[in-house]
Order: structure tokens, then C-alpha cells, then sequence
């Protein structure tokens, strides 16, 4: 985009093997709804998943009332923080508020290490990061043959797919925050960084609670048997050095954290309309607002409807796929020829 003037749209990703044709016709348009339509699909889920979690959370901890009304004041109060963050744009909302996120994330890291199951927490990272690497590629190719065919379409297939759905604007979002970056910087941040960051912090929180079940600190069987993931996620953070403090800072960094992600979305589609990287804070509302709405219509009509819309997250997921797979060749080209361009590389 600030190398070629092509536009921050994602039919950008096709303009090695189509050319202008692309760019300014019918089929264009097409490319770039698809991959909005997965994007929404894909944000509204959590947004919804959080009213539920922290509407349970503040039932359990300080008696609120849990219900649909209780829900929506969350989802309202979620969507005022990310509307407003990202109509005040990448260089104050945004920015002020994924700085918020990743202090808070590491004060309560710091607090687990220090006070937690330390030596457990620390031979589990080794010993999974050793068995993740060894095993990439068996893990990556495995299908319902050798695997439970429920895990490989309630796990597997629902998250690649879902992650494939983000990818196009999230590209568009990095590219637009990354402007002065080279190409390396950004591969370490998104690819190297990012990744080791989210590990680490899985462990932190997916290994205590492992821990105090194996030591009969907490019991999760029959939450995680009934897929009552917000009950096990509080429990476990109440079982954490810091009990009920621990598990209020959990539940806000886990509201700042979907925040964050439908800021950024929304910005993002708002730029895939605009074309440039600029939008209007109208835009970036509108889109805001539509998911939050989205996500209360989802929540009135049932649990029954979460399995629907991961059901349609993967759907949406397969064109957007499609519009990916050039880019796996002819994105290494153009970095190539950008590099010989510009005088970086013979």
C-alpha cells in the first residue's frame, strides 16, 4: 500500500495474478465482502462469549443478577470502550488501550510466577514447547483417522478455520500499524513474538489450572465434561495466588482483551470500505456498533445458536482461504522484488 499505492483492501492480495481487472471490477468487491463477512462471523463470536463469562463472573463473585439484561449492560459497556477507542484512531484509543492489555497481562503473569506452581508451570512450557516443535507437523497434517473425528471438528477444523476468517484484515491492520517497519521486523512480531507471547501465557493460565487439579486444589471434570468453559475459567482464577482480586483482573483483561480485537476489526472493515487509511470515525462506529448488536441478537436467541455461528465461521472461512492461497508464492516474490527495488538485497 505506501510502497505501490495499492489500496488497504484485501483483493490486494490478488493483484500479482489479475492485475487491474481486480482492482476495478465486480469481482474485487466480491473478494473484499467475503473476507469482511468472515471477519464479523468471527469477532462477534467472542464478543458474545464475553458477555457470558464476565456476566457469570460477577454473579459468582459478588451476587449480581445473571441473566440477558445483565449481558447486554456488558455488551454495552464493551462496545462504548471499543467504539470509542477505535474511532479516536491507531495512534491514541488503540494504542493507549493494547498498552493497557499487555501491562495488565504481565502484572498477572508476574504474580502467577511468583507466587504460583512456578517449577510446574516452567517444566510444563519446556516439555510442551519441545513436544509442539517435534510433533508440528504430524499435529498439522492429522485428520479424523487418526484423531476423534468430534475433536478435529470441534477444535481443529473450528479454529483454523476461524483464524484463516481473521487473516486478511488482521494483515490489513498490521500493514496499517507497521508503516515504517521493514518486512523483517514484522515476521519477528507477528510470527515469532506474538506466538511465543500467546504460549506463555497459555501456560500461565492453562497450566495452574492442570496443576490444582491434579493436586485436588479444584475439580473441573464435570465443568469441562458439560463445556462450561466460563465456569472453569473463574474457577481456576480463584484458585490462583490472589483469589477473587486475581480473578476480577482476569475478567478485565479478558474484556479489554475482546476490546481490543473488536477496535481493530473495526477499524480494519472500516478501511477495507474506504480504501485508504484513513476512515471516517462514523465508519469505524458503525461497524462497531453492528457487531456489538450482532452479538446481543446471538446471545437472545440461545447457546443452541454458538454452535450456528461456529458452524458458519468455518463456511465463510473456505473462499477466504482461496483469496489466501496465492499470497503463500507470490508474497515472498514481491517482498523479494521490493528488496532488489529498493537497494536492500542484489
Amino acid at each position: 500500500h505506501y510502497v505501490k499505492g495499492q489500496p488497504l483492501q484485501p483483493r490486494t492480495l490478488l493483484y500479482p495474478i489479475f492485475g487491474e481487472r481486480l482492482m476495478r471490477g465486480p469481482l474485487g468487491g466480491l473478494v473484499d465482502a467475503c473476507c469482511v463477512i468472515a471477519l464479523v462471523a468471527g469477532t462477534v463470536g467472542p464478543i458474545g462469549f464475553l458477555a457470558t463469562q464476565v456476566s457469570f463472573g460477577l454473579h459468582e463473585l459478588f451476587g449480581l443478577p445473571e441473566g440477558y439484561t445483565g449481558q447486554l449492560m456488558i455488551l454495552a459497556v464493551l462496545g462504548t470502550i471499543y467504539v470509542l477507542s477505535s474511532m479516536s484512531g491507531v495512534h491514541k484509543g488503540i494504542q493507549l488501550l493494547s498498552r493497557f492489555n499487555v501491562l495488565l497481562a504481565l502484572a498477572i503473569g508476574a504474580v502467577i510466577i511468583m507466587f504460583g506452581p512456578t517449577l510446574f508451570l516452567v517444566n510444563t512450557y519446556v516439555s510442551s514447547m519441545g513436544a509442539y516443535v517435534s510433533e508440528f507437523f504430524t499435529m498439522a497434517t492429522m485428520t479424523s483417522e487418526t484423531a476423534p473425528a468430534w475433536w478435529m471438528q470441534w477444535w481443529t477444523v473450528f479454529f483454523f478455520a476461524w483464524f484463516i476468517g481473521y487473516a486478511p484484515l488482521m494483515a490489513i491492520f498490521v500493514a496499517r500499524i507497521s508503516r515504517g517497519r521493514s518486512i523483517r521486523e514484522m515476521i519477528l512480531a507477528v510470527a515469532v513474538l506474538a506466538p511465543i507471547a500467546t504460549t506463555v501465557w497459555f501456560t500461565l493460565l492453562g497450566g495452574s489450572g492442570i496443576y490444582y487439579q491434579l493436586t485436588g486444589v479444584i475439580d473441573l471434570t464435570e465443568a469441562l465434561n458439560n463445556f462450561q468453559f466460563d465456569v472453569a475459567t473463574l474457577t481456576v482464577a480463584q484458585a490462583l495466588p490472589g483469589g477473587t482480586w486475581m480473578a476480577l483482573a482476569i475478567l478485565l483483561l479478558t474484556t479489554i482483551f475482546v476490546a481490543t480485537t473488536g477496535d481493530s476489526m473495526s477499524y480494519a472493515i472500516a478501511v477495507v470500505g474506504a480504501g485508504h487509511d484513513a476512515p471516517s470515525p462514523c465508519m469505524r462506529a458503525f461497524w462497531g456498533i453492528a457487531m456489538a448488536l450482532m452479538a446481543a441478537v446471538l446471545l437472545y436467541m440461545g447457546a443452541g445458536q454458538i454452535g450456528a455461528l461456529q458452524q458458519f465461521i468455518v463456511i465463510t472461512a473456505i473462499p477466504v482461504s482461496l483469496i489466501l492461497l496465492p499470497s503463500l508464492w507470490n508474497g515472498p516474490q514481491a517482498a523479494y522484488a521490493m528488496a532488489r527495488e529498493q537497494g536492500i538485497i542484489e
